[in-house]
């Protein structure tokens, strides 16, 4: 069969024109930079914080990765708060309402952003949008088999996480940035990833950015949970370019510090490298469960950078606090425990499955423990710092008055331990079948309405 040198020519012009196009729409969208550093500019936590919510309660609720499994389990977290109240001063007050903060890794970022910008719409759409929805399939149909897409990924400077980052911006986030969400001012969303040439965790949180002079009011939220969720080999890097030096940056009192302990010297070098944008001039971001899966680092290492709790209190306007809440949802995956009763040399397969999760599980183990033997020591500072010297009094309404609370959701509490099992062997990608997002939600709810730390508060 003959084909007319017409087509042809037109055929070859296309492709001609789509490769040649490349360097314009084949690259990533690059973050924008901070025209003057300002300490209380931007998404930072001093910004943020929803109207009329209780001064004495700071609730924090932190968000394991784990694909739609996580982002699911995190969600009926959402629901019971929402059905569960608090009376204070004899007004009744939904427990939602009182978030503060949230911090997400991978795929609970996406529960936690979508409730960060569009508050209680989640419980009316988030299902059909996200959760029972097949979001790596719809991917994969919508962006890497258009032919268009085959001529961007040939781009040094746009992959796949760039593609997926796209569909999450239009089909989930509606186009949402950072600063849309601090305009909301409803709690502040941290959304974590890993640096993958320093295997250190990165924050998507203005006071970062400063240090690298970028804008993140201007950042898609799209982009910071698709670099949350980049699973190595399967997604590729995101990255961000560093503009450190261009927006007259002072640095933390940190930098300047002689005695520090080993972790805030090494936050110290960390904070050395970032500023220096010749040695670091991009941030290329993998998937924030390889640095920390719970998300509870970002609050950790906060506190410990200042090196006092009180500090940090004062520094964002929450001296009052009389009661401060962890809500933790881990949706972690369990070891294959099988082989503990075989004596065959376990498969490839398993081996490689055990080596991650045994990882993930046992830093989730020690970030846990970090967490709890952290309460009394916070809890002397606030009083050192809050009462006058001699005999701190901790009656309630005291300068003494602070307690700490460790809520543990994770699917091992389960009362029903077939349904546990069930769920823990679920698997961590972006589709799940409906049925099983509704026991993740379930399982939430059980967990931490029978809770005992949840009870106490309560």
């Amino acid at each position: 069969m003959k084909i007319p040198l017409g087509r042809i020519l037109a055929a070859a012009s296309l492709l001609l024109t789509l490769s040649t196009g490349c360097s314009h729409f084949g690259h990533y969208p690059v973050n924008a930079p901070l025209d003057k550093y300002d300490p209380g500019y931007g998404y930072i936590a001093q910004n943020m914080g929803p109207e009329g919510n209780l001064e004495d309660i700071l609730l924090i609720l932190s968000f394991s990765g784990g694909g739609t499994r996580a982002a699911a389990f995190s969600y009926g977290v959402l629901e019971e708060l929402r059905g569960t109240e608090i009376t204070i001063g004899g007004k009744k007050h939904r427990l939602v309402d009182e978030v503060d903060m949230i911090s997400g890794v991978s795929g609970g970022s996406f529960t936690a952003a979508y409730f960060g910008l569009f508050g209680d719409r989640i419980f009316e759409d988030y299902e059909s949008r996200f959760l029972k929805k097949n979001i790596q399939g719809d991917i994969m149909v919508s962006t890497f088999l258009n032919p268009v897409n085959w001529f961007r990924l040939s781009s040094p400077f746009f992959d796949r996480s760039d593609l997926a980052a796209e569909y999450y911006d239009k089909n989930v986030f509606d186009g949402k940035t950072f600063g849309d969400m601090l305009e909301r001012k409803g709690p502040i969303v941290l959304i974590n990833a890993t640096d993958l040439t320093q295997g250190t965790r990165f924050t998507f949180h203005q006071m970062l950015f400063n240090a690298m002079c970028s804008d993140l009011s201007k950042f898609p939220v799209a982009r910071a949970c698709a670099a949350s969720s980049a699973v190595p080999g399967v997604l590729t890097p995101l990255t961000l370019k560093n503009y450190a030096g261009s927006c007259e940056f002072a640095p933390s009192p940190l930098l300047k510090s002689k005695s520090t302990s080993y972790r805030q010297r090494h936050t110290k070098e960390h904070q050395e490298l970032m500023m220096d944008s010749k040695k670091k001039s991009y941030f290329h971001l993998i998937d924030g469960g390889v640095a920390d899966n719970l998300g509870l680092r970002a609050i950790e290492e906060s506190i410990d950078t200042v090196g006092n709790i009180w500090e940090v209190m004062k520094f964002t306007g929450r001296e009052k606090i009389r009661k401060m809440i962890f809500i933790v949802v881990n949706a972690e995956t369990k070891t294959e425990s099988m082989w503990d009763t075989i004596g065959f040399i376990p498969t490839l397969s398993s081996i490689i499955s055990n080596y991650s999760t045994i990882a993930i599980v046992r830093y989730n183990i020690e970030t846990m423990a970090v967490l709890q033997e952290s309460f009394g020591r916070w809890a002397h500072q606030v009083r050192t710092g809050r009462c006058p010297p001699g005999e701190i009094s901790k009656e309630p309404g005291s300068c003494g008055d602070i307690e700490f609370y460790l809520v543990d959701v994770r699917f091992e509490n389960h009362k029903d331990r077939t349904e546990a099992d069930y769920l823990a062997g679920l698997p961590t990608s972006f589709r799940l079948p409906s049925n099983d997002v509704d026991r993740l939600k379930a399982a939430a709810r059980a967990i931490l309405a029978e809770s005992g730390d949840f009870q106490k508060l309560l």
